[in-house]
């Protein structure tokens, strides 16, 4: 990997990406206003530039508080179709490795990723414009690409305005600006505009005098450090050319796993709610094992519906030490319906989950004097995981499950997804059929 000062970073990141990849396949919505929706059809997740130009309907705006906007505009919502998205990042992320060797790629999101060109002499203009065109031609997806130097915080900068000024039409190069240039052009943005400042943020800089990118970046890093901390002080930093941010060319290893979701609707008893919790036992402990790690605790959590104040509120959760680390689904499963029964009352759930903690690499756990060597049973069941897997990435999620986990079928919890589109990718069944 090249030293930071060598490094000239470009961020690709592809435009709208839900509704890019639903009008891939839909080439008749082109310039139909679009709404991507979040789990059981509620809040936008992805809005089409011309839903975007509107101004009223704001990233997580409800699906239910814009219908009449809806009906007046002819916004098209359609449900959030993960399968497809998945597949269409494989294929954007895998086109990207192309242009750099391996380590100089790093994927930051679905939708975005970081190249490193340091070393190559290039044109970085016309390599960017020259992606542009590949994607398009062989993905159908737009993208935008910002080049930013020897900084990642400069590179997102520059690809914000790649999309927010048409005049750079896609690519915006930063290196070939001077110091006073760049300041200016960052000044012509506010500073929630640069990445990893949020709304709330914004707000206490406008209080200190601190509105524009550029009056951000004039700030002095250690004063900015004593009243806001050090991500503030390497933020600036980043924007000045130094470099403080991590290059990671594989994936971090996950602290913590997380799988819960929102039911299609509400549910009342504990043998209702263990399904669900199954369900999240076994992708969790497939993340898990993905990543050659076992898990010392696992937690799980159940929640009632707090946007309903007519109705009595309990949202417990409660998490136990394993006596021994795993990622074995089944042994997770047996732990986990307990707990859920320990702490069930009866309520109308909304939402269940559980968590993994307390993570470690697999090959070196910690043993004990009076460990006694893996059993045969346990080789078996080690293979068992093996094959679940395997059967769950040939043939789609929840393929194979513990229990009813691998049942198929609507379930009355089951997420609600009433506008979604054919898996066109990945499914033989739902391929795109011209006439």
């Amino acid at each position: 990997m090249e030293p930071p000062e060598r490094r000239c970073l470009a961020l690709v990141d592809v435009n709208n990406c839900y509704v890019s990849c639903e009008r891939l396949m839909r080439p008749d919505l082109e310039r139909t206003p679009m709404v991507i929706l979040s789990n059981n059809d509620g809040v936008c997740v992805s809005r089409s530039a011309e839903v975007k130009a509107l101004g009223s309907v704001p990233m997580g705006t409800p699906w239910h508080k814009m219908k009449n906007l809806a009906r007046q505009h002819g916004i098209l919502a359609m449900s959030s179709n993960y399968e497809l998205y998945g597949d269409m990042s494989r294929r954007f992320h895998g086109l990207l490795a192309t242009w750099v060797p391996p380590h100089c790629q790093e994927i930051y999101s679905i939708d975005e990723s970081f190249l490193d060109f340091g070393g190559q002499r290039i044109d970085r203009t016309a390599t960017g414009h020259a992606i542009k065109r590949q994607v398009q031609q062989w993905l159908g997806l737009p993208v935008c690409v910002g080049f930013g130097g020897s900084t990642k915080t400069l590179a997102k900068f520059a690809n914000h305005v790649a999309k927010k000024r048409p005049e750079w039409q896609g690519v915006c190069d930063l290196t070939a600006l001077s110091a006073e240039e760049r300041l200016a052009l960052l000044d012509q943005f506010e500073a929630k505009d640069v990445w990893g400042i949020g709304r709330r943020l914004s707000e206490q800089l406008k209080e200190h005098g601190i509105h524009t990118a550029g009056d951000l970046a004039r700030c002095d890093p250690k004063r900015a450090r004593e009243r806001w901390g050090v991500v503030m002080e390497r933020t600036i930093n980043e924007l000045n050319g130094v470099s403080c941010i991590a290059w990671e060319d594989e994936p971090p290893t996950k602290q913590q796993i997380i799988s819960s979701r929102s039911f299609g609707g509400p549910v009342y008893t504990v043998d209702e709610l263990a399904d669900p919790v199954r369900m999240h036992v076994g992708r969790a402990a497939e993340k898990l094992r993905a990543q050659g790690s076992v898990a010392g605790r696992l937690g799980v959590f159940i929640t009632t519906n707090a946007f309903r104040p007519q109705d009595p509120q309990y949202s417990p959760i409660r998490t136990i030490r394993l006596a021994v680390p795993t990622d074995d689904t089944a042994t997770l499963t047996v732990w986990a319906v307990q707990i859920l029964k320990s702490i069930f009352r009866p309520y109308r759930f909304v939402k269940a989950g559980v968590m993994l903690d307390d993570l470690r690499p697999k090959s070196v756990m910690q043993g004990s004097l009076f460990d006694a060597l893996p059993s045969e049973q346990d080789m078996k069941r080690e293979k068992l995981m093996g094959v679940m897997d395997k059967a769950n990435g040939k043939w789609g999620r929840g393929s194979l499950g513990i229990g009813s986990a691998g049942v198929k079928g609507e379930r009355d919890w089951s997420m609600q997804r009433g506008m979604l589109s054919p898996r066109y990718t990945t499914r033989w069944n739902e391929l795109r059929e011209i006439s």
